[in-house]
Parts: structure tokens; sequence; C-alpha cells
């Protein structure tokens, strides 16, 4: 039987181990991996270098969406760019993502931070087929659990991260073999509600007023502190007062 081609799509440390999980699986799944696109994210070093795995292993790196060829499978984890209507058709099987949320709670960017704002006790990771909506197809696989008490949002991102990745692993070849059941979005919306939120929205959620009470400021400060970016803060005598985590 001819080897299924599939192209990836995908940035981040997420990205990077399923990549290379695909790529040590494709012999045993025959598969061809036809093609990668990434966006180069120089922050996470070279640990975590898509370019430099495909070409350790010959897989061509494209530039852009214009360079998909036509396959059978695309799969996205963490990829940047919208996908169109013609870029989907290229996968004559499926087109799919890997969402670091549960669907259809939170489509979009800081699902995190809103699970912790919103006082959440469940989270979760998605597989679900690409529409030209943003996080909208049908549900394919999920794998949910529960936010501890007090969650921080870079703890309750590693549980999702961890979870992600056993997903990826754990239904991969059901994909490849087209051994799953899609589940509209529209069926769960009554049960789990949806919102879709933008990654313009983080400035916002991390300007704390002192007029709110104690238990809405706490859970702000738990959902913004993520190491590496500006923490969040109010405004004292109008300047920025930023609140830290003391270790």
């Amino acid at each position: 039987m001819l080897p299924k081609k599939i192209i990836f799509l995908g940035s981040k440390p997420i990205g990077y181990e399923c990549f290379a999980y695909l790529i040590s699986q494709a012999e045993v799944l025959n598969l061809e991996i036809a093609g990668l696109l990434t966006h180069a994210r120089k922050e996470f070093g070279n640990a975590h270098d898509l370019n430099m795995l495909a070409n350790e292993h010959n897989i061509p790196v494209l530039n852009s969406l214009a360079d998909l060829p036509e396959c059978d499978i695309i799969y996205s984890v963490q990829y940047h760019e919208l996908l169109k209507k013609e870029h989907i058709e290229k996968a004559k099987d499926i087109t799919i993502n890997l969402h670091m949320a549960p669907l259809p709670e939170y489509r979009g960017a800081n699902q995190f931070s809103f699970a912790i704002i919103e006082g959440k006790k469940e989270f979760g990771a998605t597989i679900h087929k690409i529409d030209t909506r943003i996080d909208h197809g049908d549900i394919l696989f999920q794998k949910r659990f529960a936010i501890p008490d007090n969650c921080w949002v870079n703890d309750l991102y590693q549980l999702t991260y961890d979870a992600s990745i056993k997903l990826f692993a754990e239904t991969l070849a059901h994909i490849i073999e087209g051994k799953f059941k899609a589940m509209p979005q529209e069926l769960l919306i009554p049960k789990f509600g949806t919102s879709v939120h933008y990654r313009k929205e983080m400035a916002a959620l991390k300007s704390i007023s002192l007029a709110w009470g104690i238990e809405k400021i706490e859970r702000h400060i738990r959902a913004t502190s993520m190491p590496g970016f500006e923490p969040p803060h109010c405004i004292v005598n109008g300047e920025k007062v930023y609140f830290t985590k003391h270790v």
C-alpha cells in the first residue's frame, strides 16, 4: 500500500515535540512526511528548531501556505496562520489541528488565562477538523482534566502541554487510519458554552484595579503571571506597579 502523505504545520516546543513523534512513527504507520511549514521562534532556541529537525530527516521545508502540495493529511500544531478553503482542500483525507484547550469553550488565544479568571474547574486539549473559522471544526478527540485549586497560568500551561502530547501520540494511528467519529461543536455548546479570544486581549487582562475584591485581584495575578512576559500590574500615581510571584 502506498504511504499516506502528510504535511505538518507547527511551531513552539509543542509543535517540535509532536513533529519529532510524527517522524519517529513514520515507518511504523506507513507515512511519507511530504513537508513542514513552520514559523521560526528564536526565543525557544535550537532545542526546538523544527527546520533543523526537518533537515536532519530530509523533509522538505515549505516557505508559505501557497507552497502546500497535494497530500492526504494536513496536521497543524500551534501554526500561526488561519488556513483558507484552498489550503484546507489540499488534503484529500482530512485537515486537522491540535488545540491546547477544551472546545467549544475556548477558541483562539489566551485560553489558560481566561479559564483561571473564570474559575473553571476543568480544562483540556482537543484535536479537531479545520474549517475556515477559528478553532471551529468538528471535534475528533479530546482529553480533559481537573484544574488544581489556586492554579497559576504556567502550571495550567504545563498540564495542558503534557495532555496535548499524550493526545497527539495516542490518536495519531487512528487519524492516519480514519478511525474516528467527528462531533460537531454546536452539539456541545449547550453543555460547555463557547468563546473566541484574541492575543490583543492580554494587555487588558494584566491591568488590575486595586478597587477590585481580593479574590478577583488574586485570580487575575495567577492568570497573567507567565514567566518571560510582562507581569500583571496596577497604576499608582500614573506609573505601573508590577505584581511578581515571590518564590
